[in-house]
């Protein structure tokens, strides 16, 4: 005897889990979306916070090939992520956090990495050097 297979027909996202954050636009023509993560900085690196946050928003048009870019922006988000936890700031993670940064830019800065955009290298130095006057 067999059994008649159910068929399920989803006009829709199904979710078999849970999910948080997502944010779904579903037979729009056109949408504009945003979200909002305002964690606040530890106090004392709100300085450190606001050099990280314009590398990260002049990342895009710095040059960079999309392997440096992509490292640049993780270690960035690393630095971010250590001084707006929860949790005080851990000085040795956040000083591998600005290392792994500092390691990221330091390629571009120095000529090392082929292939970059002109100004990448000035600019990977100039962010280097903001970075060094606040650790």
């Amino acid at each position: 005897m067999s059994g008649a297979q159910g068929v399920n027909n989803y006009h829709g996202p199904v979710f078999n889990a849970g999910s948080s954050g997502n944010q779904f636009a579903w037979n729009n023509g056109t949408v504009t979306q945003n979200q909002q993560h305002n964690t606040a900085v530890a106090p004392g690196y709100e300085e450190l916070a606001s050099v990280v946050g314009n590398l990260l928003g002049e990342l895009p048009r710095a040059g960079l090939g999309e392997a440096e870019r992509a490292d640049t922006e993780a270690a960035a988000r690393g630095v971010l992520a250590e001084i707006t936890g929860v949790d005080a700031p851990d000085e040795g993670r956040l000083r591998g956090a600005l290392g792994r940064l500092d390691g990221s830019l330091a390629p571009v800065a120095t000529g090392v990495v082929a292939g970059v955009a002109v100004g990448a290298q000035e600019w990977a130095r100039a962010a280097i050097e903001a970075l060094a006057g606040l650790i």
